[in-house]
């Protein structure tokens, strides 16, 4: 049996999720990868047979969705021509996750195709969304990949076909403490933006930075470039993590037993809905760096036990390798 795993480049989730089922594939058939997108800050640990532009989403300064830098930085005729090209023949199966070129080439030739994502998880009705719908970001959810067949990933089991997170090794093999100070990852937001709102809450921050190439301390914050090994080393003894409502280090967050504050990009629909899960899970959130709020976090003690079983690779051979 050969499999193509196609994978979104857009932020790191997708690819740490990638790392984790890859080798599981490859264990048992024969795998090829494909990538696009241009905007992770997380590198592949193996080879990547595929790699296109494709389409990423870009942000301003203030941590919102900007729709003026996704159409003007990414190109759509290109992103067409390399979908209208891709050689998927010699593939028994695809398995995506949220990779557009290949959805779409997959659904007009009516070849197999299995998508097994977080955002696979947004499509069931059963899954926690706000009131207000936003109306570009469901088609987005609904038609980015098209796809009948979905096994999805988030916090909780809304739906049978809906499973917990995938946790990585690196994350299942630290010993979690807290050691008094708190981790940033906000990458939709500028440096100096978090810097004027975090100066003035007196803990200690470590601050990682898509921006900054060196590492400095300004009062009590410390900055650092993107380090993978490094930011593993400062996640396993914080005692809370302040980042963007992504899914994958808020999920890893939880599984650490660490506080966790969750800003959603502004204008990015997946995003708002994991805040609302986590809202109603219990957890704070906010639609901007609000001082007030954070600091009402910082003061109170709120960690949450969760459960998320190290059980991918049977998922992989019980329902998505015996899919046809």
């Amino acid at each position: 049996m050969k499999i193509l795993y196609p994978f979104q480049g857009t932020g790191n989730g997708h690819i740490a999720r990638a790392q984790e089922i890859i080798p599981l594939l490859k264990k048992h058939v024969e795998v090829d990868t494909l990538m696009s997108g241009h905007q992770s800050q997380l590198k592949t640990d193996f080879d990547v047979n595929f790699h296109y532009k494709g389409v990423s989403l870009l942000y301003n300064k203030t941590g919102g969705l900007s729709y003026r830098k996704t159409f003007t930085g990414n190109s759509f005729v290109e992103a067409f021509k390399n979908g209208r090209d891709l050689q998927l023949s010699q593939y028994d199966l695809i398995i995506n996750d949220f990779e557009a070129l290949t959805g779409w080439a997959c659904k007009l030739r009516d070849l197999p195709m299995m998508e097994l994502s977080h955002q696979a998880s947004l499509c069931f009705k059963e899954t926690p969304k706000p009131e207000k719908k936003d109306f570009l970001g469901e088609l987005i959810l609904n038609y980015y990949v098209p796809s009948d067949h979905k096994i999805g990933f988030h916090f909780e089991n809304y739906h049978p076909q809906i499973k917990k997170p995938v946790i990585r090794k690196k994350i299942r093999n630290l010993n979690p403490a807290r050691k008094g100070y708190y981790l940033v990852y906000l990458p939709s937001f500028s440096d100096q933006n978090i810097i004027e709102i975090l100066k003035n809450i007196p803990v200690e921050w470590k601050i990682f930075s898509k921006d900054s190439k060196l590492q400095y301390k300004q009062e009590n914050l410390e900055i650092f470039p993107i380090d993978a090994i490094q930011f593993l080393q400062y996640f396993e003894n914080c005692d809370g993590i302040l980042c963007n409502a992504g899914f994958e280090t808020p999920a890893e967050a939880l599984f650490m037993g660490k506080k966790l504050f969750v800003i959603p990009i502004h204008n990015q629909y997946e995003q708002e809905c994991n805040a609302f899960a986590l809202e109603k899970m219990g957890f704070p959130t906010s639609k901007i760096l609000n001082a007030e709020e954070i600091r009402k976090w910082v003061d109170h003690d709120h960690y949450f036990t969760v459960d998320y079983p190290d059980d991918i690779e049977e998922i992989l051979l019980n329902e998505v390798l015996t899919f046809q």
